[in-house]
């Protein structure tokens, strides 16, 4: 198991925290551009091919900005495609089209050029919409308050499948095309598997003692990252689902409630108390803190196409766009790989323990007639 940061990298990290507010907020004014959403968001989304990003609010409205290195982002589009809180946010269709997800169970399709609905799905969730993913071109996951994952083909305007997978609120999902697996955390602690093939919930880990918040693949597939509300991340070997193989906790006691895969060994985290974070994965350790948003909690983090940004929202209702370069200048010679020894190896790793799980639900497949994105 990996061990608690070290004292150098604990001196380090106090230290940029520390650092005199008015210094802090020079350096980041000279590296991030900003906008005033007007309420408070919960997701952001960038486009596919374009200078284009989406924000999800909690009036159920979603804005459009245009975005460019030598100017302030532009508002394009101001959309109310809810009754009751717009939770999240994605390009779909090549970017063609904006999919949003509310906590009044609705699915709504927009178009990008006109803002104008395209098709929309009343009651897809028996409770509300927390979370959605892109899968392939033309399917979408989303889950729910109340623990269900779903896919769905935005073509055919069908509902693919249907899991079962936890029993708490799905936090994150992220989607493995070369085993056509789909990966949930949840508020309920566990971390879940659904074979897409099969249309069924492969595994589910043990619970563990916090609710997981977050979840991306690591190492070349070889590891599964979860962030939680304690602050630790969670490491799951491949294939060894049951239990994880790894614990980083240099991030507690604040929760990380984001993470962004950077590299294959890099990862960028977001944290209850406004930081976002440089990490490593095998060997495990904080890199740096690269940018502090606000002094409130991190709800969503995103790289734009080219690669070029990092977005990243909060609870001060402003949406900020940060030259990654230049808040990634100097994290390669600040930590050396030694700072925090490597407790676990890059190799699979061999679960004795098995990957039954009898607690894990079902799913089942549903037949294309089943109605989806009802034409308005």
């Amino acid at each position: 198991m990996s061990q608690p940061k070290s004292k150098k990298e604990t001196i380090k990290y106090k230290k940029w925290f520390n650092l005199n507010p008015r210094k802090r907020g020079e350096r980041e004014r000279e590296r991030e551009m900003e906008v005033n959403l007007g309420s408070l968001p919960f997701g952001l989304d960038f486009h596919p091919s374009d200078q284009l990003v989406a924000a999800a609010l909690i009036t159920g409205d979603f804005h459009l900005y245009r975005y460019s290195a030598d100017a302030a982002p532009l508002k394009l589009l101001d959309v109310h495609a809810h009754d009751d809180s717009c939770r999240a946010v994605r390009f779909i269709n090549g970017g063609k089209a904006i999919v949003t997800g509310s906590s009044d169970h609705s699915i709504l399709a927009t178009d990008v050029e006109t803002g104008s609905p395209i098709a929309r799905l009343e009651n897809s969730h028996e409770d509300a919409i927390y979370s959605l993913i892109n899968v392939t071109e033309f399917t979408i996951a989303s889950g729910g308050d109340e623990g269900c994952i779903k896919v769905w083909d935005t073509r055919q305007r069908t509902l693919c499948s249907s899991f079962n997978a936890h029993e708490d609120y799905v936090s994150d999902m992220t989607f493995v095309s070369d085993a056509m697996k789909l990966l949930g955390t949840s508020g309920d602690g566990t971390l879940s598997v659904c074979n897409l093939r099969k249309n069924t919930v492969q595994t589910r880990s043990e619970f563990s003692e916090e609710e997981l918040t977050s979840v991306v693949l690591m190492k070349d597939g070889r590891k599964v990252v979860c962030g939680s509300q304690s602050g630790t991340l969670l490491l799951y070997s491949w294939g060894y689902f049951k239990d994880c193989s790894d614990r980083f906790t240099g991030f507690s006691p604040n929760s990380v409630d984001v993470l962004l895969k950077l590299e294959e060994d890099r990862i960028i985290t977001g944290s209850d108390n406004g930081l976002i974070s440089l990490a490593g994965i095998l060997p495990n350790r904080i890199i740096q803190p690269i940018a502090e948003h606000s002094e409130f909690s991190i709800e969503g983090l995103g790289l734009s196409h080219d690669r070029k940004f990092l977005g990243s929202i909060s609870h001060d209702l402003k949406l900020k766009l940060w030259d990654l370069d230049d808040i990634l200048q100097g994290s390669k010679l600040t930590v050396s790989q030694a700072d925090v020894p490597d407790s676990d190896s890059d190799e699979m790793d061999v679960d004795t323990k098995g990957t039954t799980n009898k607690g894990a639900s079902k799913g089942h497949a549903v037949s294309s007639s089943n109605n989806f994105f009802a034409d308005l």
